[in-house]
């Protein structure tokens, strides 16, 4: 089982990705670490990770690319050290493509494309499959860009994997027995979500910041998942699953001119097709701070989320901005780890993150407390936000904090499949081709100034939502004192607080 820590850390950088569709499941628990005797509050860590100087020399393995004669583009990365092979159809429609009047379609499409083809029941897939050893997933978020179908497994299997792969691809039937048991399933898992306070405060948070936008979205709307129907899906499917709008990208031991024949075989049915254009919604302006509280009666914990918009993937500002978190709340050395819980003992935990892709994403940063410490925790929080907005960060905490970057950045370079995303990623955003190359460099030139400059540009006191999640009548008075109060119950539903 996962450590608590990194269960509550993984649980909120899940709400980071806007076009997730579901939460993870677990359960909660409440306690207070231990607590430290002397207060080390603003405190800088000594220990210096090590970096070779040689890690900021970096020339990556460089991507063949190929067509197919249907126009699918090939991205290959060849990697030789183990006999394996990774895939992943991206195409270049989402849920950013549904109509607004049923978002949730390419979420629901997605997931259903492996539960049977023209050729294969659900069962068969997955059968098949497991006997191969191999993988398979496909899915798309509720505001994403990009649907995606990934498999993966040992090159000697490559071929009737890939049979399987293109088979999902090219021939979903979405049969109606599989799609009412996956309304069932999602049914009854969002009753079981409405239980997590993380789950609420993530909701919550989305259409804080978000409004109307299709990234407020946390799930599937309900009333889409009730009326969706087979013919639904299909036509989603149709219209967007085409090989002039889709990206193949793969990674393996095996070369160009070995896999082309054999991917030509695979999508020889695949035709092209004019494909309706998805306009990128711009995120909406921000409200003035606002604290959104979650009423659970009895709870012994306040869940606390906060944050406010922050940038676009290739917004200039992305790397100082990756330096300012790993400073702020990226791990157990950062402030408000240190602060919250190895200071306070207030928390197990309490971290920060961002997200950004084709349109501005969020920066939050987050924590669960116990409830009657909810307005000390608040107070630090604020602390923190402040300090880093109004003082530069010192020169040990700088360094440190690279230093860890790039230190994790090279260990990445070992798993052929973090090489294959860092390519995804460059295709899919117009990154620079030496983007990843200078990575190191660009992270270690990033300045005192720089951090502080960010902190002040994203850090937007004056537009914070505040998220928590706990027993209203014993936090409500507290909270009032950083904010505007609005109550909702766990179904998101505006309440009237007592007065």
């Amino acid at each position: 089982m996962r450590n608590t820590t990194e269960f509550r850390k993984s649980l909120f950088l899940t709400l980071l990705a806007v076009a997730l569709a579901v939460t993870p499941i677990a359960a909660q628990r409440s306690g207070t670490p231990p607590q430290t005797s002397q207060s080390i509050k603003g405190a800088d860590i000594k220990g210096r990770a090590p970096v070779n100087k040689e890690i900021l020399k970096v020339s990556l393995p460089k991507a063949q690319e190929a067509k197919l004669s249907n126009g699918l583009r090939v991205v290959l990365l060849e990697s030789h050290r183990v006999p394996t092979f990774s895939m992943q159809m991206v195409v270049l429609s989402g849920g950013l493509s549904d109509p607004a009047d049923f978002r949730g379609l390419a979420s629901l499409t997605g997931a259903l494309m492996r539960e049977g083809t023209a050729t294969r029941k659900s069962k068969d897939i997955a059968e098949q499959m497991d006997t191969l050893g191999a993988t398979l997933s496909s899915g798309s978020g509720l505001s994403s860009f990009t649907s995606n179908v990934s498999t993966s497994g040992l090159i000697e299997n490559l071929d009737p994997a890939l049979d399987i792969f293109a088979d999902v691809i090219l021939n979903p039937t979405f049969p109606a027995e599989e799609l009412e048991k996956y309304k069932q399933r999602q049914i009854a898992q969002l009753q079981f979500q409405r239980s997590l306070p993380q789950f609420l405060a993530a909701e919550r948070f989305n259409r804080a910041i978000y409004g109307d936008h299709p990234a407020s979205l946390f799930v599937p709307p309900l009333e889409s998942l009730k009326r969706a129907t087979t013919a639904d899906l299909a036509r989603f499917h149709t219209t967007y699953y085409r090989p002039n709008n889709a990206i193949l990208f793969v990674t393996g031991d095996i070369s160009l001119n070995a896999i082309m024949p054999k991917l030509e075989k695979a999508f020889r049915g695949w035709q092209r097709a004019d494909v309706p254009q998805t306009k990128v919604p711009t995120a909406p302006e921000q409200q003035a701070t606002r604290i959104h509280l979650i009423d659970r009666p009895g709870s012994v914990q306040t869940v606390l989320v906060l944050g406010n918009l922050g940038l676009e993937r290739t917004s200039e500002d992305y790397l100082s901005l990756v330096v300012m978190n790993q400073i702020f709340g990226g791990g157990p050395a950062a402030r408000l780890f240190l602060n919250l819980r190895e200071d306070k003992g207030y928390t197990y935990g309490a971290y920060s993150n961002f997200s950004g892709t084709k349109f501005r994403g969020v920066f939050l940063s987050n924590s669960e407390v116990r409830t009657d410490v909810t307005e000390g925790a608040m107070t630090e929080f604020m602390y923190e936000l402040n300090r880093m907005r109004n003082q530069k960060v010192s020169a040990t905490e700088l360094e440190n904090a690279k230093r860890a970057l790039v230190g994790t950045f090279a260990l990445s370079l070992e798993q052929p499949q973090a090489l294959l995303q860092n390519i995804v990623d460059q295709n899919l955003y117009g990154l620079p081709a030496d983007y990843w190359d200078v990575y190191p460099q660009k992270v270690m030139s990033i300045t005192a100034d720089d951090v502080q400059r960010v902190a002040q540009k994203y850090f937007d006191m004056g537009h914070l939502q505040i998220v928590a999640v706990g027993d209203a009548s014993k936090t409500r008075q507290v909270l009032a004192k950083f904010g505007t109060v609005e109550e909702y119950d766990a179904d998101g539903k505006p309440v009237q607080a007592p007065k």
